[in-house]
């Protein structure tokens, strides 16, 4: 199974999750990928700080506001992002490459103006890394 399709199963189960209200491991199908479901912790472990980046960035909308499948596409792209380290596999996605692989789970997934959404959240965040204000690696608080 190809990364892409291993991340978007991990945004499916978050999704999903969050939808229902069930705990993330019932969501996972029973011959799920070890990557999805490390990516998919990792971003339940980090989402008071992923959350708090998508509400900053999001201008004008509530992180309630934001579509449940948007915010889980959101999600799984900082985690990438910002904790390359705490992702298995050989070699991390770059940034740019987590961008871009979340604006086209948003096409294929979502409504029209969710693309451009993801995209310019996603874009400020990653400027604000490269100028310094958000590190390279966000140090974890929890597990």
């Amino acid at each position: 199974m190809r990364r892409t399709e291993q991340r978007r199963a991990a945004v499916w189960a978050l999704y999903q999750s969050d939808l229902l209200g069930r705990p993330l491991d019932e969501t996972f199908p029973r011959d799920v990928h070890g990557f999805t479901r490390s990516l998919a912790q990792l971003v339940r472990n980090r989402q008071p700080e992923l959350d708090e980046l998508i509400s900053t960035h999001a201008s004008g909308w509530s992180l309630e506001r934001i579509a449940p499948l948007e915010r889980s596409i959101l999600r799984v792209a900082l985690a990438e992002m910002l904790y390359p380290q705490e992702v298995p596999g050989e070699e991390p996605i770059p940034p740019e490459g987590a961008i871009d692989e979340a604006v086209e789970t948003a096409k294929r997934f979502c409504g029209a103006d969710a693309p451009s959404f993801i995209n310019g959240i996603l874009g400020a965040v990653l400027r604000e890394r490269q100028a310094g204000t958000i590190p390279d690696s966000v140090p974890s608080d929890g597990p």
